[in-house]
């Protein structure tokens, strides 16, 4: 019984969160890997461009709600979801016909765009903070729980709990959908093929008559489309805050160098292996092992690795580790 309860503590605080915090960090490293597979750059501008959907996303939720339109039991923010794509598909196609068009025509060294691609993540930070504020926002609604603690001992009769909140089966689900959408696209349509084409050789791709500006929109939009789904995800698992969408670049960063930069294979194995690593390393064990040990060895203190104030270190050790042993990843994407 004590086995058990150790074992629904860690899917409490562990293996859950891990997840959906995996399936987030792995939509947003498939965009990263996308640009710097087709486009040639690392583009410094995604958290932004997530905070940016996410913004939108908000303002059309709660145009929605005003109009006393809602999703039922589901978040509202899933139907005003397309609308926030759409409006980041303009944002960032916009953004690539005034700047990046430019220096791709010059064709400029990767680290020139990578400095550019700075450049834009400061005018759209501040875009987002004008738009919506600095504030902390929660927006879902519908149910909280798809399982809660109280009804998890009443079925179990476990001393320990699980609660399963809506927006992480949310998350996980429709990050598989995402995801295969986009691999199906990717592998089984024409422009999808053009895309892998060019990124596996640009020259070849050209002479066969591929259209380089077609596959620089599609690759855009796709990537509009799943920097506006993580970051509604994420602000929907935990919250919307225009800073924090900042901070998160690091470990979505380490997320597609660790699997393989360029390689969408690699972003998603490396999504989880950030965020669980991320999660365990900062998780308190003190309640499992109280499970586990005899009463006698029960420790005193909190046997936590590093304060989750730290966490977003774990993800720079395990970056700097991977570019001095492996930089082209678990999945040997192109080197970095």
């Amino acid at each position: 019984m004590d086995f058990l309860n150790a074992l629904v503590a860690l899917t409490n605080y562990v293996i859950v969160p891990g997840m959906a915090y995996g399936a987030q960090l792995a939509l947003g490293a498939l965009g990263v890997t996308l640009i710097y597979g087709i486009l040639r750059f690392s583009n410094f501008a995604h958290g932004d461009t997530m905070a940016f959907g996410t913004a939108m996303t908000i303002m059309v939720t709660n145009g929605l709600l005003a109009l006393g339109i809602t999703f039922g039991p589901l978040p509202t923010a899933l139907l005003a979801l397309p609308f926030g794509i759409i409006l980041t598909c303009l944002l960032v196609l916009g953004t690539d016909r005034l700047v990046y068009r430019f220096y791709r025509k010059q064709k400029a060294a990767p680290v020139i765009l990578v400095i550019v691609s700075m450049g834009v993540m400061f005018i759209m930070n501040g875009i987002v903070r004008f738009t919506i504020g600095v504030r902390d926002i929660q927006f879902a609604d519908g149910e909280r729980f798809i399982i809660s603690v109280r009804t998890f001992k009443e079925m179990t009769g476990l001393q320990e709990g699980l609660a399963i909140k809506a927006t992480q089966g949310i998350t996980v689900g429709v990050a598989v959908i995402v995801v295969a959408m986009l691999f199906w696209f990717l592998n089984k349509t024409r422009t999808g093929k053009s895309m892998r084409a060019f990124s596996d050789n640009e020259d070849l791709a050209l002479l066969s008559g591929i259209n380089p500006e077609k596959v620089v929109m599609v690759t855009w939009m796709i990537v509009a489309a799943l920097a506006t789904t993580a970051g509604v995800l994420y602000g929907l698992d935990k919250s919307f805050k225009a800073f924090t969408y900042f901070q998160l670049l690091l470990p979505i960063f380490a997320s597609a160098i660790v699997g393989g930069l360029g390689n969408p294979l690699g972003a998603i194995a490396g999504g989880f292996v950030i965020a669980f690593s991320e999660v365990t390393v900062t998780y308190a064990f003190k309640k499992v092992l109280g499970y586990l040990l005899p009463e006698s060895l029960e420790p005193s203190s909190l046997v936590q690795l590093l304060s989750t104030d730290y966490k977003f270190a774990v993800s720079f050790s395990i970056l700097i580790i991977v570019l001095l042993f492996k930089p082209t990843g678990l999945f040997k994407g192109q080197s970095v």
